[in-house]
């Protein structure tokens, strides 16, 4: 069985997910916690661009 680094649980499969610009290996759980994290972030950079009026690219 392997082992989630991120929550230390005993699962049967890891999934890789790139988090941060790095791919980590992590259980479907923390996966699905890391991308909603990532899309929370993502959804706040805009919205604070959008509140300066930045034209430029990330």
């Amino acid at each position: 069985m392997a082992v989630c680094k991120t929550c230390g649980e005993e699962v049967e499969e890891l999934v890789a997910v790139k988090v941060g610009g790095k791919t980590k290996k992590m259980c479907e759980d923390c996966a699905d916690r890391a991308r909603e994290e990532g899309e929370v972030a993502e959804a706040s950079e805009r919205a604070v661009q959008g509140m300066m009026e930045y034209k430029g690219r990330r």
